[in-house]
């Protein structure tokens, strides 16, 4: 009899355990749906290359705010200015849509444009958390002192530390940013 008791226990502590294992796991799924929700509730208004655009990065660009702490705004804006809205020969042959060059410590796979080295990546999800990892190097640190939502900030940033050599890459990312109303990604870190 003492046999069957142990059994009959062992049944119900494995069925206990998985029914709490199965519960964790809703939640946690329920929390990965509630947050995809709340990024699909976002509505873009705008032409139709922009709408596509953003709607085929927006997930990346929260996921890897998330993750790095570089807003989703300032990730999708400079996408959309980089790559004319994912139209560049760069974004469609090697997809880099930030106008990343291989650099000295670069060791994947190039694409030649106009007598410059870039970096060619094997999809764009790639290039977008390469991107972040870029921004991540201590040439940028002053940045990650600033909050996620201070999309101006961050723009006015990139071009002081040196991201690009335009005098108006901020105010031509700011305006991405407002147009689209790109910041209410920034919302959801």
């Amino acid at each position: 009899m003492r046999g069957y008791l142990k059994i009959i226990m062992a049944i119900g502590i494995v069925f206990l355990s998985e029914s709490c294992l199965t519960i964790g796991t809703a939640v946690d799924r329920n929390i990965v749906l509630s947050s995809e929700k709340k990024i699909d509730e976002i509505i873009i208004d705008g032409p139709e290359n922009a709408v596509k655009y953003i709607d085929r990065f927006k997930s990346i660009a929260v996921s890897e705010m998330k993750r790095t702490g570089v807003p989703a705004s300032i990730k999708l804006a400079q996408g959309i200015l980089e790559s004319g809205y994912g139209g560049s020969e760069l974004a469609k042959k090697a997809n880099n849509h930030f106008g990343m060059k291989c650099g000295g410590q670069w060791s994947g796979k190039t694409y030649q444009l106009k007598g410059s080295c870039y970096r060619a990546y094997a999809n764009a999800d790639i290039c977008y958390k390469e991107h972040s990892e870029f921004l991540k190097r201590k040439h940028y640190e002053a940045l990650f002192k600033l909050k996620k939502t201070d999309y101006k900030g961050w723009a006015k940033g990139l071009q002081k530390a040196g991201y690009a050599t335009d005098k108006n890459y901020p105010s031509k990312l700011i305006e991405i940013i407002e147009r689209y109303k790109l910041n209410r990604f920034d919302q959801l870190g």
